[in-house]
């Protein structure tokens, strides 16, 4: 009990002038926020609403939030652009909140409202928010498939049991040998939540194998996409080219394709990268071009970066992707 109290004052102790100023903002305005499960919720619906919740597509999602900033800064702000529903702020148990929220509108063209007037924002001096539309998961990974599956059976079943199939992928499985797994995208988050539920209770067997549904996490995505970034190897041959080995540290694939230019004489690639999405758990989504001067093709594409500390910042990673697609699109051109 003596370690609960003392726990419960360093809890209480931090950030203490942010949190009276909060309470001090709930008694004037009457506003009452609501504590579940690690987020504080605003509203759904707020006090005088009338008629029933906004239609999908209403939400952001705002991160890179100071973690001593609360309600009675955001919701007036997020007031400002618009008629607000609901508004969720991530709360760690200390009481700081996880440096992200979601806020849903009335209205679409409200929500549109906030993100042109609110992303990038300088909440504080040097600290500019990230305001963008709330992406609703919609892709299933299947785990476990049978090595010998085919896309064409696998799209033929789903397309039989579930409704709303967007598209279907096999990859090689990146943690068990000799099997697959593939990744599903539905239409809508709700033909994804039906359909998963379709699947775990089907006990879903394609050949000899049982397999697992998931949520897609956005690390395993990167981890797909970074497999499928790598350039294969078969394209090293002769002298010419140098060798990539496969793992290949940053530094090494920038050094791998500045060699290569020079050795075909070619000019140094010129690189482009902006971050376009982040998921509430720091992974980045970012869109990159490469050009090399001279030559009429810019290389351009997405790929999710991971918020781990290297020391290497994310338009580095990004831009070490760039540096592979090159690779792989010289390889097969030279």
């Amino acid at each position: 009990p003596h370690h609960h109290l003392l726990l419960q004052t360093w809890t209480n102790g931090i950030n203490e002038a942010s949190k009276r100023a909060l309470l001090a903002w709930e008694k004037e305005t009457g506003i009452k926020l609501v504590q579940i499960n690690g987020q504080r919720r605003y509203g759904g619906p707020p006090p005088g609403w009338a008629g029933g919740p906004p239609p999908a597509g209403t939400e952001v999602y705002i991160a890179r939030l100071p973690q001593d900033v609360y309600e009675n800064t955001l919701i007036p702000l997020f007031e400002s652009a618009g008629k607000l529903y609901e508004f969720r702020l991530m709360m760690t148990f200390s009481g700081l909140n996880r440096g992200f929220a979601y806020a849903r509108y009335a209205s679409r063209q409200d929500a549109q409202s906030a993100i042109a007037t609110l992303h990038r924002f300088q909440l504080r001096k040097g600290c500019a928010i990230v305001v963008c539309w709330s992406t609703q998961k919609r892709e299933l990974v299947v785990n476990g498939l049978a090595a010998s599956v085919s896309l064409r059976e696998l799209e033929a079943m789903l397309q039989m049991v579930t409704e709303g199939i967007h598209s279907v992928t096999l990859h090689a499985s990146p943690c068990q040998r000799q099997a697959k797994l593939a990744v599903l995208q539905y239409r809508s988050h709700e033909a994804a939540a039906l359909a998963k539920k379709t699947l775990m209770e089907g006990n879903l067997r394609l050949g000899e194998a049982r397999v697992r549904v998931d949520w897609l996490d956005p690390q395993l995505k990167q981890k797909l996409q970074l497999c499928e970034e790598k350039p294969s190897s078969s394209w090293v041959q002769g002298d010419k080219s140098p060798a990539v080995p496969p793992t290949l540290s940053p530094q090494n694939v920038l050094e791998c394709l500045n060699t290569l230019c020079w050795k075909h004489r070619l000019r140094t690639p010129l690189f482009m990268t902006k971050c376009v999405q982040v998921n509430p758990n720091g992974w980045q989504r970012f869109w990159y071009q490469a050009a090399i001067p001279g030559s009429r093709v810019p290389i351009n594409g997405f790929t999710w970066v991971s918020p781990d500390r290297q020391g290497q910042s994310e338009h580095e990673k990004a831009k070490v992707v760039a540096a592979l697609h090159i690779l792989r699109v010289l390889g097969e051109s030279l």
